[in-house]
């Protein structure tokens, strides 16, 4: 069982490895340069807050689109454009939802250095992931559940959290290792994460790693 996951590793293992390094360095230093080549061609610059700002565009859009904004929009883009330039640049990119993500990514803005703190608590990603949904609900962040705090704790250097997206909720279906349930609810979320995690510790990898992986075995990419 897990084959594919297997021959995703040989295949392309050390582009995984290379975009856990960036991960790191990120969490780490602050700032990373990500290479997305040559399944995007794509290189960009980011920092936390844009890496934060990233997660919210690529929610009910793609990885490719979020990183093709990441790059237009840029560091100091997500920090200071009007709500009215970024509802103008999300837009012409073919975002389905560009004014609530300029509103979300404005508001973000408010709530940073909270977000800031949280991290800086050096706590695993999941006591880090439940402390962030609660400042987002104190502070009426909308946009920002579990899979996206999932999603951003991942790509500041977090590797024990999953994120259940479309792609990694489809594969375990295909597997029958949740129910086929059209809702995921907060306890399928969680139940999701456990079997990937009995994936992880058959396969001797992280969440972060599965993810990729399994994220490849779709797409046939590896991107973030």
């Amino acid at each position: 069982m897990f084959e594919d996951i297997i021959e995703a590793k040989a295949s392309v293992g050390h582009f995984v490895k290379k975009r856990i390094e960036e991960f790191k360095k990120l969490g780490r230093e602050g700032i990373t340069f990500y290479d997305f080549r040559p399944f995007l061609d794509v290189q960009l610059e980011a920092d936390i807050f844009s890496e934060l700002c990233f997660c919210l565009l690529t929610a009910n859009s793609s990885a490719s689109i979020g990183i093709r904004l990441q790059k237009e929009i840029g560091i100091e883009g997500f920090k200071r454009m009007s709500f009215e330039e970024l509802v103008h640049t999300i837009s012409r990119y073919g975002h389905r939802f560009a004014k609530q993500r300029a509103e979300r990514i404005v508001k973000a803005r408010e709530t940073f250095e909270d977000v800031l703190d949280i991290i800086n608590s050096a706590k695993s990603g999941r006591e880090i992931r439940d402390l962030l949904s609660d400042a987002c609900s104190k502070y009426k962040v909308e946009g920002f559940g579990l899979k996206e705090a999932s999603h951003f704790l991942r790509n500041v250097g977090f590797d024990d959290v999953a994120i259940i997206d479309r792609h990694v909720l489809r594969y375990l279906r295909e597997n029958k290792l949740v129910p086929d349930q059209k809702t995921l609810t907060r306890r399928i979320y969680l139940m999701a994460e456990e079997r990937l995690q009995d994936v992880c510790s058959q396969l001797n990898l992280t969440q972060a790693e599965l993810d990729l992986y399994i994220f490849y075995i779709k797409t046939k990419k590896v991107l973030k």
